[in-house]
């Protein structure tokens, strides 16, 4: 049965860095594309990276990109997004997620059918 875990969210000040984990059990890390998501208050959730964990493909969403690193540890069952820099605006509730994809993608959260129950990042100015 396919289970995702986050952790590592907390508060931070501006220009801080906090490594999120996702916990993937269940399946073969190998075949899967694996997506960070969040979700500020009142808003949509939105993609920030992605890793399609067979070739490390990675892709960021443009906000993210130079500030962030989405990178696995297969032999522990781990995705992390190490998140430098962080600015207010990346207050949220933040998601993995994961589907047996070759190629991933941060735009169409629904091709993941695999979700975490999320971790809180808060990030004060």
């Amino acid at each position: 049965q396919v289970h995702l875990e986050e952790s590592g969210g907390g508060l931070v000040k501006s220009g801080g860095s906090l490594t999120l984990s996702c916990s993937a059990n269940g399946f073969n890390l190998d075949y899967y594309s694996v997506a960070w998501f969040r979700q500020a208050s009142g808003r949509e959730r939105a993609g920030v990276s992605c890793i399609a964990v067979s070739d490390n493909g990675t892709r960021y969403e443009e906000s993210a990109k130079g500030r962030f690193t989405i990178s696995p540890d297969k032999a522990k069952s781990m995705v992390y997004l190490q998140m430098n820099g962080l600015k207010p605006e990346g207050t949220a509730q933040y998601f993995c997620a994961a589907e047996p994809l070759p190629i991933c993608t941060v735009e169409v959260e629904q091709v993941y059918n695999y979700w975490g129950q999320g971790t809180q990042v808060t990030v004060s100015s």
